[in-house]
């Protein structure tokens, strides 16, 4: 049976007529083509989800539902004000923890400067009801951040685990680029489309740092500029093949 079935496609192709040039055009462009949307495709896949505080919050969520309590939702608004919330710090780790310089920042700060630089609307902020932060002289991948140095004491564990959280946002920052390395967790009590609402429904994006929730690459795994220059090569081959055929 399979040789009958070769044979009667070896036969069906030798009676085609011969390829025109733009046949052939065709046949050669076509899977150039597909390959270069496939890739241009997978990498803004990568880059919608190669982001260390999205990763963070998968962490988190993976740790609270291993404990029977629930997934937080996980609102870009509040993550890009746990961004404005690290660099409050100025990259200044003393001031993080139980030290003698600890601080944090004014809550007058987050209606008067942290929402503004986020786009955050500041009648929809919403109470924080738990911060976890940590500060590195180096960067480690979320996972070692959440447990060895979110995840520092019994008090730690409590605001994990608190059943006041509904909501999360998760921000990553060295200071101009380097180190030393915030995390930083804030958790509020909000309705998830009612609180710390984006103007536009878009966050402002700022470097330094990452924020969860954006869609937004980090990583830096992958050069962004990558993807249009295989939108570019795709577009010319399209071009090119329109003029084959032409």
């Amino acid at each position: 049976v399979t040789d009958c079935f070769v044979t009667f496609i070896s036969s069906f192709f030798l009676s085609l007529p011969p390829p025109t040039t733009a046949t052939m055009a065709m046949i050669i462009w076509f899977p150039v083509i597909s390959i270069l949307f496939v890739s241009a495709s997978a990498d803004v896949q990568i880059k919608a989800t190669n982001n260390p505080a999205d990763q963070l919050v998968a962490v988190l969520n993976s740790n609270r539902t291993a404990h029977k309590a629930s997934a937080l939702f996980d609102n870009p608004g509040l993550a890009c004000i746990a961004l404005q919330y690290i660099k409050a710090y100025q990259g200044n780790c003393d001031e993080v923890g139980g030290g003698p310089n600890a601080k944090k920042p004014a809550d007058s700060e987050f209606a008067e400067t942290f929402a503004p630089n986020c786009g955050v609307l500041a009648s929809s902020l919403s109470s924080i009801t738990g911060r976890l932060l940590g500060c590195e002289s180096k960067y480690i991948n979320p996972s070692e951040a959440f447990s060895e140095i979110l995840m520092k004491n019994n008090r730690s564990l409590e605001i994990l685990y608190s059943k006041n959280h509904t909501e999360l946002g998760a921000a990553v920052s060295g200071s101009d680029g380097g180190s030393p390395y915030f995390w930083c967790v804030l958790f509020s009590g909000g309705k998830s489309n009612s609180s710390f609402v984006l103007e536009g429904s878009v966050a402002k994006v700022s470097r330094p740092g990452c924020f969860s929730g954006a869609n937004d690459d980090c990583s830096a795994a992958r050069n962004w500029s990558q993807t249009p220059y295989l939108w570019s090569i795709a577009l010319a081959a399209l071009i090119a093949m329109g003029y084959a055929l032409g």
